[in-house]
């Protein structure tokens, strides 16, 4: 595994130790990337230990090692629930999901993920057999579902109107490559951190739509519920406050709402007991190590 190279793990240590392993443990990462993860679990894992990775990027195939104690799944880890009935897994003892981009997919130019390369096609698909790119997105939704998906997946104030400058621009050339975007976005955008803030703001929104991000972790948290083992973890790793929200309200009520349910006596039903009351984030000596790392949150939870 090529792991220095491809991505640097964020709070391996803490989200590991969260997994609760044991020798014999069978357990799930979700995102495999560089296997930096994957790589840790299986050094904490006995030989009658297993551990089962996702990846639906073709890049990460490059990747892998030989180990009997390890399977890898070409798949998103929406289809977690199929591929462990597939491998005739019936539960699992633990599973890790580290949810941010790779280090490699800011820093491949051909993939589309960052506004740093110009010239290269507004791609930003994880899976590369997919067929929408952020290009089809610009060019292809209709004014008001820009919005939304600027305004709900990047957070963006001005969603509305850069929707609409959108579309006007689109009328006169299509989209195409990231300096078509990065032109139309220009008077939005000034010179302080700030205003910069809302091209990073910008390119997570598309990312996410291109990605069916938020659809495909709802379908994997869910699932998880029906494959963990009672006493079995659930790690996720975060790295922007509408992945965290879904997190924490599905660890605290079992709904991504975070509406209460309670009996009788007004105990609160959820079918997860909180490991970590309080997020755990990087120390300030591994963002110094790792600056992509700042954004990190880690959640634990226990099923009951």
């Amino acid at each position: 595994m090529t792991d220095a190279i491809y991505h640097i793990p964020a709070l391996l240590q803490d989200s590991v130790d969260g997994m609760n392993l044991k020798p014999d443990s069978i357990c799930v990462d979700v995102t495999f990337g560089g296997g930096g993860h994957s790589r840790e679990i299986l050094f904490r894992l006995g030989n009658k230990g297993h551990l089962y990775s996702f990846d639906q990027d073709i890049d990460a195939l490059s990747n892998i090692e030989e180990n009997e104690n390890f399977t890898f799944v070409h798949s998103n880890f929406r289809y977690l629930k199929n591929f462990m009935q597939y491998h005739e897994v019936k539960s699992v003892d633990a599973i890790l999901a580290d949810l941010g981009v790779s280090s490699h997919h800011f820093d491949d130019s051909k993939r589309g993920f960052s506004f740093r390369y110009e010239n290269e096609k507004l791609d930003m698909r994880m899976n590369q057999k997919a067929k929408k790119t952020a290009a089809d997105i610009l060019n292809q939704y209709n004014e008001e579902k820009l919005a939304d998906i600027f305004f709900f997946y990047g957070e963006l104030k001005l969603a509305k109107r850069i929707a609409s400058m959108i579309v006007k621009s689109r009328q006169e050339k299509p989209f195409k490559l990231i300096s078509d975007l990065l032109e139309t976005l220009a008077p939005f955008i000034g010179k302080n951190e700030k205003e910069k803030k809302i091209l990073a703001q910008a390119f997570q929104a598309l990312r996410i739509e291109v990605n069916e991000e938020i659809e495909a972790l709802k379908d994997m948290l869910n699932q998880s519920l029906d494959i963990l083992k009672p006493g079995g973890r659930l790690v996720v790793i975060t790295y922007h406050s509408i992945e965290d929200r879904l997190v924490k309200n599905f660890f605290k009520t079992g709904n991504f709402e975070g509406k209460l349910d309670k009996d009788f006596y007004g105990n609160v039903n959820t079918p997860f007991r909180l490991i970590n009351n309080k997020v755990i984030v990087p120390s300030k000596e591994e963002e110094m190590q790792n600056p992509r790392s700042r954004s990190a949150k880690l959640r634990i939870a226990e099923k009951k």
